[in-house]
């Protein structure tokens, strides 16, 4: 890991300063909606300001996926994205005390879905992924057909659980200052110490003015000292720590445990000022040690200095999630429900599509605009792609034109092809993918509990983003969808779904 850590720091600025706003897909033929598709930001509840990206929270801008052509392009190809931010920043922005419908390019319809665990079945065999898939009715188009892939990553008992050696890089700068950052990462810590076990290691690592190595790794056997450490932490000072990163990584490296799950896991509101130079540096930095076996996870707090862009962005390079940390559920569900998560039982996993241009004449897939890959990266090892921890479900959805719509579903062939699901991921640092393929064929006259709350989900997602492919769809229809489709609730997650749908109905 011979790299320059120094230059890889100074490189982080242009992510962190909000420099890094990107663009999104291009329209590429077939069927045109009507309606506007400008992209906005929203400043703590100010009035949205177009192509704006001064003071504030910090998005991506992206347009939605369009329409193809099957018989012009009859594959499509992308990264899984396990990250939930998006979902969590919603329920901040409308639960806050001057609440707002979030930003259009805050709303990621995939991170919406993947907030969710969904019933699949588990994997069997030698095999660390499971996948399955089904096509159903289209709520907000009676002409078209919603097709729906689901992913679930391995089980792992907690006693065979690799041990973890975790590195905590906290913000501790003036920023992060109120009850709803440092304050709710220091209870999230602390919360977490008390679920690990005596052999897992702990180091924490504070930047602001400068950066301090505030507790080297220390086993959980001492989890009241570690404890005591985190409870100590008190936010003040600039926001410079130019070799917070470094130092984060050289503690990482010298505690590697072999087979262990080696990770860095940042807390920050993301208002970093360290320097100005290449993102690429950086995102090549994170990527290496990410092969090397050292993951990061990036943990977002507040809103008013939050660059989204840049934690998504530096998340994906670190074959880690990103999460937003709004409230003390949140911090719950991260680091106590879903901790298993944290552990990668699939790496580098990418998804690829064949449709059957006679039975399918257009898709479009719903959300994952930002990790679309080409196609021949489907088979090619060398590029990266998204991370599944233990226990963990992907969803994914396609709205789907048949060429003939009057002979279904009545005429629905069940021994035809309609799509080839592809499905590729590597196990923990191997360098070969393993290939998994799945014949969608099926038609479900009476939707599935799956497939209905995940259409729910993403009407409620495409509302919020003015997509101009909603059709029909409107609050009343989301919420439907979701109540009458939520029998399986681990937490009661898919409830609260349904009370902030209503409140986004109440604003709008």
């Amino acid at each position: 890991m011979k790299k320059d850590f120094h230059f890889a720091l100074t490189a982080i600025s242009l992510l962190l300063s909000g420099g890094l706003l990107l663009t999104g897909c291009s329209k590429n033929g077939g069927y045109e909606p009507s309606g506007s598709s400008d992209n906005y930001y929203y400043f703590d509840g100010e009035e949205p300001v177009p192509g704006s990206e001064e003071g504030g929270d910090r998005f991506l801008e992206f347009t939605d996926n369009p329409f193809i052509n099957t018989s012009e392009s009859p594959q499509s190809t992308f990264s899984i994205d396990a990250d939930g931010a998006s979902y969590a920043y919603m329920r901040r922005s409308l639960t806050s005390s001057n609440a707002v419908l979030p930003s259009r390019s805050a709303v990621r319809i995939e991170e919406f879905l993947n907030y969710f665990t969904f019933d699949y079945a588990a994997p069997t065999g030698s095999d660390d992924v499971a996948i399955n898939g089904e096509i159903g009715a289209c709520p907000w188009n009676a002409e078209h057909r919603l097709m729906r892939l689901g992913i679930k990553g391995r089980h792992i008992e907690e006693a065979d659980m690799p041990v973890a050696n975790f590195v905590f890089m906290i913000d501790v700068s003036g920023s992060m200052s109120s009850k709803d950052k440092l304050d709710l990462l220091k209870s999230g810590l602390v919360e977490l110490v008390t679920h690990m076990r005596a052999e897992d290691r702990i180091s924490l690592i504070t930047y602001a003015s400068g950066e301090e190595l505030l507790l080297p790794s220390t086993p959980c056997s001492e989890a009241q000292t570690i404890i005591s450490k985190i409870q100590s932490l008190k936010a003040e000072g600039a926001t410079s720590g130019s070799s917070a990163l470094e130092m984060a990584y050289k503690e990482a490296q010298e505690n590697y445990i072999e087979g262990g799950n080696n990770r860095i896991i940042i807390g920050t509101d993301g208002d970093w000022n360290v320097g100005v130079t290449s993102r690429e540096g950086l995102l090549e930095i994170v990527e290496s040690h990410a092969k090397d076996g050292i993951y990061m996870s990036v943990c977002g707090f507040g809103w008013g200095n939050l660059n989204d862009a840049m934690m998504e962005k530096i998340s994906n390079a670190g074959n880690g999630t990103y999460t937003y940390i709004d409230s003390e559920d949140e911090m719950m569900k991260v680091f106590c429900h879903e901790r298993a998560n944290m552990l990668s039982v699939a790496s580098d996993a990418k998804v690829q599509i064949t449709f059957d241009s006679s039975i399918v004449a257009q898709y479009r897939l719903i959300g994952y605009e930002n990790r679309v890959m080409s196609n021949e990266d489907f088979s090619d090892d060398s590029k990266d792609a998204g991370e599944i921890g233990a226990d963990q479900t992907i969803t994914a959805l396609y709205e789907i034109v048949p060429r003939n719509v009057e002979t279904l579903p009545e005429g629905w062939d069940s021994n035809a092809e309609v799509a080839r699901f592809d499905f590729r991921y590597k196990r923990m640092l191997g360098e070969e993918s393993i290939p998994l393929h799945l014949r969608v064929n099926e038609w479900v006259g009476n939707s599935s509990e799956n497939l209905n709350f995940a259409a729910g989900v993403a009407a409620y997602g495409m509302l919020l983003r003015q997509s101009p492919y909603s059709g029909s769809a409107d609050y009343n229809m989301a919420a439907t969808l979701v109540e009458q489709n939520s029998s399986f609730d681990p937490n009661g997650y898919r409830a609260q779904l349904l009370r902030l749908i209503k409140i986004a109905q109440e604003i709008k």
